[in-house]
């Protein structure tokens, strides 16, 4: 286990990674869930070895580790860019650390070549790096990381600076590589779709802290907290005041929506509801009762779905849907908010229902 005890990090006035414990197990992924400058690529350093926090401590099996320099833990570590050595070949690349572990010449073979049959590199194995593509370079690095049987694999976005395409091969591909290995493999990502794909259990974070930490599928469907919740949502969740009178709530000035599911026992009064994109439809279906009136400020559209922005009293709406949905921008529109789903905080941004 990897445990991080009170960690923070400050430098000067300004506070970058606030109290944190986190522990994280062998087994499945654990994932860093939050925007740019979340402080997710902080606490990876923190856990390699390459940052030192200000205050707490990190164990790793028991053992203190925190001053313990990252040459001395058996830690690999995955970035954004792709980090190969240039004037070595893809063989040597991969092989790189099992030459500094002074490992045989007969055990650098066999695991360099069953990390690029596992990656499909083998045929590109003498080639140099500026001979493959961009997806094939991050393939090399991520076979230089599982090659050394690290007890700690951490991936920074290892996945963002690669086209649409091969980004969908790799995130199909990543818990493949890992299912089975005896490692606590750190997945950090802006991403809620990778985060959902991925399973295991995510850690939320906004601004340096850590909002909620848990199997991801429970964070995604009861975030803590609004903070949370818009965390795990892209196209950010859709959030308003609403005050509850009987069956009925009051939004947007004065419109009114019937009460929805999770709504139905809640006392009257002001609360704040989050509705995700993909649950503000451009057309009536059962559940969808909240008609929201609004102008339209941008379509974006592709094969697959359309996202629509609102302008709805002064506020931006998203809505997410299947299909292609043309709209004007400029022309007036109604979608409809499916309040089944929705979810409710109180006036201090905590998850009622």
């Amino acid at each position: 286990m990897l445990a991080l005890k009170n960690v923070m990090l400050r430098a000067g006035a300004a506070t970058h990674i606030h109290d944190t414990s986190l522990a994280l197990e062998r087994g499945g992924f654990n994932v860093l869930l939050g925007t740019t400058l979340a402080g997710k690529t902080t606490l990876l350093q923190i856990m390699a070895g390459l940052t030192q926090p200000s205050a707490g401590r990190v164990w790793f099996n028991g053992r203190d580790v925190t001053g313990v320099a990252v040459q001395k833990r058996n830690v690999s570590m995955v970035f954004q860019q792709f980090i190969n050595y240039p004037n070595l070949s893809v063989y040597e690349n991969i092989a790189s650390p099992l030459r500094v572990a002074r490992m045989s010449r007969n055990e650098i073979d066999k695991r360099v070549s069953a990390a690029a049959e596992l990656l499909r590199l083998t045929p590109m194995l003498g080639r140099r790096p500026s001979e493959l593509s961009g997806g094939q370079q991050q393939r090399t690095a991520i076979a230089r990381a599982i090659v050394k049987d690290s007890d700690v694999i951490l991936l920074d976005e290892p996945l963002a600076n690669l086209d649409y395409k091969l980004r969908e091969e790799l995130r199909d591909e990543l818990p493949k590589l890992f299912a089975g290995r005896d490692a606590i493999v750190v997945y950090a990502t802006t991403e809620p779709s990778e985060a959902l794909l991925f399973g295991g259990k995510t850690a939320a974070l906004h601004e340096g802290c850590v909002t909620q930490f848990g199997p991801t599928s429970e964070i995604y469907r009861q975030p803590c907290d609004i903070r949370t919740a818009q965390v795990f949502s892209d196209p950010p969740m859709n959030v308003t005041e609403v005050e509850k009178r009987g069956a009925e709530l009051i939004v947007f000035g004065g419109t009114r929506w019937r009460v929805g599911a999770h709504a139905r026992n809640l006392a009257d009064g002001h609360y704040y509801v989050g509705i995700r994109p993909h649950l503000i439809y451009p057309s009536p279906r059962n559940g969808a009762s909240g008609e929201i009136d609004g102008r339209v400020l941008v379509t974006e559209l592709s094969g697959s779905e359309s996202v629509i922005h609102l302008d709805v009293g002064g506020k931006t709406w998203v809505s997410q849907s299947h299909g292609v949905h043309n709209y004007a921008v400029g022309s007036d529109a109604r979608f409809f908010a499916d309040l089944d789903q929705a979810l409710f905080f109180d006036t201090d941004g905590r998850l009622i229902s």
